[in-house]
């Protein structure tokens, strides 16, 4: 694909020609020659100049401020998507999620739908969950899905301690402390401002000296998977893969857990499966 076609300049000239007159509110009077909006339009609707389009479409000016690139994007109806382009087009980030997110996306709530039967969860940017399936539930011997919505794996793990007894990590109890606070940073480089998340690091720093000398060497990398022998009174030891699933344009995380076709711990997580169903019937 040509290095132009990836360039500002055509993406806003590709995407004014793609725009409808009527839903930006101009009136047609007569026959329109040109496609979509016209240069003069586009500028009246953004806030500058008709030169200033041309020049931006031709390649003279290719680094246009943020706000300019956002009014143009609001003026020609982008899609998030399409707005985030056009702004990385012109050598700027698109901005960062700034506020703890708790609403699962259509797309990835039909998913955890439709999962219903395995052990899944979602949480928020700082480990708060936000939902879980009762099998997961009962994998790590925690309360009923809906009583365990609003827990905090943070908390959990620093300050009430009950994670090391439920499941080992893989590696031991101190690579997956390390993870959920490198993970946390993380979520620190966009959260910092939201008092939520402020709450929570601050209330376990005071609470936890383990947590506030992992916060305090800094280091910052996302969870991504992790292996854990979950303790579990009903079936027993088993070993499963825990994979870490973020939604685009959210900072919720999803958590699959699952174990390798036809392996032991398959079958015990198969038998907790049946034992989870017959329980939801009863």
């Amino acid at each position: 694909m040509p290095s132009e076609v990836q360039s500002f300049g055509s993406l806003l000239r590709t995407w004014r020609e793609r725009a409808h007159p009527e839903e930006a509110g101009i009136v047609s009077v007569g026959r329109r020659r040109a496609k979509g909006l016209r240069r003069e339009e586009l500028a009246s609707l953004a806030g500058v100049s008709a030169d200033y389009i041309v020049r931006l479409e031709q390649g003279r000016f290719r680094n246009p401020s943020a706000q300019v690139v956002t009014a143009l994007a609001r003026a020609l109806r982008l899609s998030s998507s399409e707005t985030d382009l056009l702004l990385r087009s012109a050598g700027h980030l698109p901005p960062a999620l700034s506020t703890i997110s708790d609403r699962v996306p259509t797309a990835a709530r039909r998913m955890v739908d439709r999962m219903a039967d395995r052990p899944l969860a979602v949480f928020t940017a700082d480990w708060t969950l936000l939902y879980a399936t009762q099998l997961l539930c009962d994998m790590f011997d925690m309360p009923s899905a809906a009583e365990a919505v609003g827990e905090n794996l943070v908390v959990r793990t620093f300050v009430d301690e009950v994670s090391s007894k439920i499941a080992t990590p893989e590696g031991g109890n101190e690579v997956f402390e390390r993870a959920l606070v490198a993970d946390l940073r993380i979520s620190a480089s966009e959260l910092g401002e939201d008092p939520v998340f402020q709450s929570l690091v601050t209330t376990v720093r005071a609470k936890s000296a383990r947590f506030a000398e992992l916060w305090d060497e800094g280091n910052a990398a996302p969870h991504l998977s992790m292996a854990k022998t979950v303790h579990n009174p009903l079936v027993g030891d088993m070993t499963i893969d825990c994979d870490v699933l973020t939604v685009a344009h959210s900072n919720v995380r999803l958590v699959v857990c699952s174990a390798p076709p036809g392996s032991p711990d398959a079958d015990k997580l198969e038998r907790l499966r049946d034992r989870s169903a017959r329980a939801a019937t009863a």
